[in-house]
This record gives structure tokens, sequence and C-alpha cells, in this order.
């Protein structure tokens, strides 16, 4: 049996390495379980929270600023942008399971601008029962495309690295 180990190029560990192994095994494990639930509350993402009835509707010059931040990084083709608004529900979309779970659905500002909403719902809870003609409120990143843009980022970052986003619907804030 000792000649067939050595053979196999396998040699026996000393206590030092064979803890430095498990701690090193431990460590991936912990990092794999980390990034399968980045919620770290067993899978449930927070529930959402009330918003004070006068936080979803802006005062109309903080509005316009809002919307002029939003129009200035569409015509800069700007990324990475964190934004605030309001809009309409155009059209609510199909989910997109491709990696993180998302929440999906089409805004049109007042301006006339469309952005799509991209709703982490692995760590935020998912709006329920939105529908074309609602109304949401959101924070979130700004990423330039053709079509007028899309906004994500807008749940609270479980790292703590990010600015955390939102959306607000039907007196309910989901971060």
């Amino acid at each position: 049996m000792r000649g067939l180990s050595r053979a196999a190029g396998l040699r026996r560990l000393t206590r030092r390495q064979a803890v430095t192994l498990l701690v090193v095994v431990a460590g991936v494990l912990v990092l794999r379980l980390w990034r399968a639930d980045p919620a770290g509350a067993g899978g449930v993402p927070p529930r959402p929270v009330p918003v004070p009835p006068t936080a979803t509707t802006a005062a109309p010059a903080d509005r316009a600023g809002a919307e002029d931040a939003l129009a200035r990084a569409f015509r800069e083709r700007r990324d990475d942008v964190q934004v605030r608004g309001e809009g309409e529900v155009v059209k609510v979309l199909a989910d997109d399971h491709d990696g993180s779970r998302h929440q999906r659905f089409l805004l049109r500002l007042a301006s006339g601008q469309t952005l799509l909403v991209a709703h982490n719902i692995d760590l935020a809870p998912r709006l329920p029962g939105l529908a074309a003609g609602d109304r949401v409120g959101f924070s979130g990143e700004y990423v330039w495309n053709h079509q007028g843009g899309l906004v994500h980022w807008t749940h609270h970052d479980p790292a703590g690295r990010h600015e955390g986003g939102w959306l607000e619907y039907q007196g309910q804030r989901y971060q």
C-alpha cells in the first residue's frame, strides 16, 4: 500500500498542511454559499417598507432636475450614473432569469424618454401586481442604450460597496 501511494504521487500531509488545507476548503465553501444566497437571509429578500405619502411625489423642481439629469445622461451616452425619477409603466416584461433574477418593465418619463428598469428580485422584493399605467418612483444606476437607457441597482447592496437604490410603488419602498 505504501508503494502504491508514492507511485500515485500521494504523500502524507503534515498537521500544519492539513489544517491549512481545511481552512482553504472551508473558505471556498463559505464564499460559494454567500454567492449562492446574496440576500443572506435564506433566499428571502427583505420586505418592502412604507413610504410617507409625499415621498413618491417629488416637488416639480426636483422632478425637473431629475429628468434633466436623465436627459443629459442619455444625450451624452453616459453609464454608471446614479439617477432618480418617476414614470408611468408602459409595459411589464417577462422576468430575466439569466444570472440573478430581475423583474423588468418599461417606464415613460414626463419628458417622453423611456427607460428599461431591471429590478433584482433576488435582493429586493418584487413589485406585486405591477401593470401598465401604474406610477413608479426609482433610484438606481443609469446605463445608456439607444432605446433610452436602463436603470438597475434599484436595491440595497448586501456588501455595502455600491450606493443602494430603490423603487417606490403604491406607497411602499422596495430596496
